[in-house]
């Protein structure tokens, strides 16, 4: 979910689900005007929202996973990008909201199930309890409102969480940075991760992005993060680079 709010609905349908579009850009909205997921109609599978971008800076330690596993659906943008951008690897996206996955297909283009892609609605948390060490990459957007969901922020998920990860898997959360948990949530991660977590802010006053590692990867070596970033930009389009420079002024591991 982004803080970018100045949007016009057009269209509200059930369960507080609402559509809108401005320049060429259709946005979610889920119960209130927060924007949960942008698609620029011309560039549908690119990623229109800086804090999805930012997400996908996990890549600059695991360039090419097997597996990802994403909590939260909403438009689909991350499942989408990896879906076209990464063939060789398989998502599994778990929503709550049947009538969101309905919305992303219908109206954000996600692809149907198939071999490399499988949208199920189940409980985030159920989930990954009977799933464990199944993914390279654990991505979480998930929020109620303008917080995130308490079953995806607590203790005890972040613990579980860990325990979904392979060996050298990591865990990408979305965060809002003026959600007056942030501290507690970044708390929780560290002591789930033993401490081996950077942060990266997508924006000067919004989302904020945690990195974890199930095992620690060692000190960065920022000069070859900048040259894999620098490669990562030529075959993805996306300004890794920027994301190295963040990541060195945010918290390091």
């Amino acid at each position: 979910m982004s803080g970018f709010s100045k949007w016009r609905t057009r269209t509200r349908g059930e369960s507080g689900i609402q559509l809108s579009e401005q320049g060429g850009v259709r946005v979610l909205h889920i119960g209130n005007s927060m924007v949960q997921s942008a698609m620029r109609l011309t560039a549908p599978n690119d990623l229109e929202l800086t804090y999805t971008q930012c997400m996908m800076g996990f890549m600059l330690f695991h360039s090419h996973p097997e597996n990802i596993l994403m909590i939260g659906l909403g438009g689909g943008s991350l499942a989408k990008f990896v879906y076209h951008r990464l063939p060789l690897t398989k998502t599994t996206v778990i929503e709550i909201n049947p009538q969101v996955v309905t919305t992303a297909r219908n109206y954000f283009f996600v692809p149907a199930d198939g071999e490399r892609l499988q949208v199920i609605i189940a409980e985030g948390e159920d989930y990954i309890v009977n799933n464990l060490a199944s993914a390279d990459v654990l991505m979480i957007d998930g929020f109620d409102g303008n917080c995130q969901v308490p079953s995806l922020c607590s203790q005890d998920f972040y613990n579980r969480a860990r325990e979904t990860l392979r060996k050298k898997g990591m865990l990408v959360v979305n965060l809002l940075s003026r959600d007056k948990g942030l501290q507690e949530y970044l708390r929780r991660i560290e002591n789930s991760f033993d401490g081996h977590v950077m942060t990266m802010p997508a924006e000067a006053r919004g989302n904020l992005v945690a990195f974890a590692f199930k095992h620690n990867p060692g000190r960065p070596d920022w000069e070859e993060l900048r040259e894999r970033a620098k490669k990562l930009e030529a075959e993805f389009s996306l300004p890794f680079p920027e994301y190295v420079k963040k990541l060195r002024r945010g918290k390091a591991l």
